[in-house]
């Protein structure tokens, strides 16, 4: 039994201590205050783990801006607006590869996928080349956070791992726990229709299926149904990853999900006559005629479905909303959703991803950081061109973390107080694809290049030309503006050759 003196100096000690913790956490806001910076998300990164706050991230597969947010004129998306209401829409997101396991890769390293050596699906296992990389969720998960991954985070095959409910290329040392989804895709019972027997591949094949059952009988329903279980019962921190599959194809939704969708209604993208006249047969690899062989009639029940699945896919999300409220966990969660890759609809004459084109690369973005977890603006759009890289030193900041050394992101914090200041230095999104394509975004300009410009070269003008029908890259007028982009476009892809270079993590 400790005596009285060792009581008394005991509780010194402990006096002393907590002196010694206000000093330091003034010493933190006082420091902040006067370099122009808020330290009320988690009191700096020192704090106590459980002060910190939730990250909620939400991600679709396969989704372009086809959301009420992005102001599309059919696609309804009332959840993933309410969403928006509640914070930042990122206007000019763009990806690093737009095919899934590259993408995913990339965003969940921070890093391109040249530099992770992840230029096809086949070479999504990242771990493999480079062991000591850190993910977000790990790092978040090294720093006292629970993660946990419900369905696709890192790449699956759709359809063929939902319908095994297998993991695909998942990384272990990211979570401490993970859910495997297993829904019955193709095979879904219901009204269903090939919309392009050109293709045989099922996770390429337009395949439209009106199904029978509720929400839960698929796998976007099942994986909200989990992830709300999940928010019910971690009492730490968290980091949790819900994946939603649509929509990836097969395009099936329950029956209900096609009514605002008549298929005669669906608007088809305009396509300018002899739009690909000038335009490199690198880039035309997607085209309808090239791949598809849709029939105008095809087409337009191939966007009907789509929407559909968009559709199902926001109701979904909007059940997980819902649970973050009853939980009262809104309060004190981040919450981020976004797609791994933008998708063409008929822009171009082209479908779905691999293509340059600013449909196939943009992505939405939402992020939402609410009141007591340091409070971002609401109901604001930024309109800075920003890559998907940037969500992982996003993260790290608003959880009140440092980074891992090297990441060549740049956290969005900034614009998510203010989407208009002027601290912002303009920079520029660049993005790979097959065929050794190459695309440089500014805000201005997009600069596509094959095969390091011997296979083509493409220049739009997004101030005049948004739809990037007129390729300028032979017109004499923009010879400057060519030599300058070129420049630009070999440093991007110098610097996205390296990891973990300290020298990457300055604004460009």
């Amino acid at each position: 039994m400790l005596d009285s003196q060792s009581n008394e100096t005991i509780e010194n000690k402990r006096k002393n201590m907590i002196s010694r913790r206000g000093f330091l956490k003034r010493l933190t806001v006082y420091s902040c205050a006067a370099a122009g910076l808020s330290c009320s998300i988690s009191g700096g990164a020192g704090a106590k783990t459980k002060s910190r706050p939730n990250v909620l991230f939400i991600i679709s597969d396969d989704l372009c801006t086809a959301l009420g947010g992005y102001r599309h004129p059919q696609c309804k998306t009332p959840n993933l607006d309410r969403l928006a209401d509640r914070g930042v829409l990122f206007e000019r997101a763009y990806c690093q590869f737009p095919v899934c396991g590259p993408s995913r890769a990339s965003i969940m390293c921070g890093q391109y996928p040249t530099a992770l050596g992840t230029t096809s699906n086949g070479k999504s296992n990242f771990r493999s080349r480079h062991p000591n990389v850190i993910t977000l969720p790990q790092h978040l998960r090294n720093n006292g956070y629970y993660t946990a991954r419900v369905s696709k985070i890192y790449h699956m095959g759709v359809p063929g791992d939902i319908l095994a409910g297998t993991s695909g290329v998942d990384d272990p040392l990211s979570w401490d726990e993970t859910t495997n989804i297993k829904g019955p895709e193709q095979y879904a019972p219901g009204e269903k229709e090939d919309l392009c027997p050109k293709v045989t591949h099922q996770g390429v094949d337009f395949v439209k299926i009106e199904a029978d059952g509720d929400d839960y009988v698929h796998a976007d329903g099942m994986s909200a149904r989990k992830a709300i279980g999940l928010l019910g019962k971690i009492s730490k921190p968290f980091f949790l990853a819900a994946g939603m599959v649509r929509p990836h194809v097969p395009l099936a939704s329950p029956k209900s999900y096609f009514k605002p969708y008549p298929a005669q209604e669906m608007k088809l993208a305009h396509v300018q006559e002899g739009d690909l006249d000038d335009v490199p047969k690198a880039a035309q690899s997607q085209t309808n005629a090239v791949k598809y062989g849709m029939s105008t009639e095809q087409q337009r029940k191939t966007l009907s479905a789509y929407y559909a699945a968009v559709s199902y896919m926001d109701a979904q999300v909007g059940k997980i909303l819902d649970a973050l409220e009853r939980n009262k966990l809104q309060e004190n969660t981040i919450v981020v959703f976004m797609s791994d890759h933008g998708y063409n609809l008929g822009q171009h004459s082209s479908w779905q991803k691999l293509s340059l084109w600013e449909d196939s690369v943009r992505v939405p973005f939402i992020i939402s950081v609410p009141r007591k977890a340091g409070g971002g603006v609401q109901g604001k759009r930024a309109g800075q061109v920003v890559e998907l890289i940037d969500l992982f030193p996003t993260i790290t900041e608003l959880c009140g973390l440092k980074p891992p050394a090297g990441l060549p992101g740049i956290s969005l914090c900034p614009l998510l107080k203010d989407p208009n200041t002027r601290a912002w230095k303009e920079k520029s999104a660049y993005t790979i694809s097959r065929n050794n394509g190459e695309s440089l975004r500014t805000s201005r300009w997009r600069y596509n290049v094959w095969d390091q410009e011997q296979a083509g070269v493409e220049l739009y003008d997004h101030d005049n030309d948004p739809g990037e029908f007129n390729n300028l890259a032979d017109d004499p007028r923009y010879r400057d503006v060519l030599a300058e982009l070129s420049s630009k476009l070999k440093k991007a892809r110098a610097r996205a050759s390296k990891l973990n270079s300290s020298k990457n993590r300055s604004p460009r």
